[in-house]
């Protein structure tokens, strides 16, 4: 029987998201996950870009290896993120799924013209948004090989 992928080293995942209880349920489907993982949650735009460039509080916080975003944020919202994310030599490598309730065509067709790995629309359905949460996670943390973290 083959080990689990990233047995020793846990997955490090960014969630970017306002919602304390969209945060709280993606936590919470993803605590139970097949790989270890390690989750950060930020409320705001700035606040990931300050994450990502390891400034200010999170000057020790490591490299995600995934990033869960919304789009709908205060401070910088998440389309500017994945912009400066995308446009980043040293960030853009990192899988950015956007995770949001926006259906808006501008906003599907933004996300990928910007190189989103994935735009998901999050269900108003708690048990659908977990099942949501748990598909990314057999995706990105079983099926997907991921860079190497920090790797250019």
């Amino acid at each position: 029987m083959s080990k689990p992928p990233n047995i020793g080293k846990p997955i490090e995942i960014l969630l970017v998201e306002d919602s304390p209880g969209d945060a709280r349920l993606a936590r919470e489907a993803l605590k139970d996950a097949k790989v270890r993982n390690n989750i950060y949650h930020v409320e705001n735009g700035v606040q990931a870009m300050d994450f990502l460039y390891q400034e200010g509080k999170y000057d020790d916080r490591p490299r995600p290896d995934l990033i869960l975003l919304d789009l709908n944020l205060p401070k910088k919202d998440g389309r500017q993120v994945l912009t400066e994310i995308k446009s980043d030599d040293d960030l853009r490598r990192i899988p950015v799924v956007v995770l949001t309730i926006s259906e808006d065509e501008e906003d599907i067709m933004h996300s990928y013209n910007h190189h989103v790995n994935c735009y998901i629309t999050k269900p108003i359905d708690l048990d659908q948004f977990m099942k949501v949460v748990k598909s990314i996670e057999d995706f990105w943390l079983t099926i997907v090989k991921l860079p190497p973290n920090g790797e250019l």
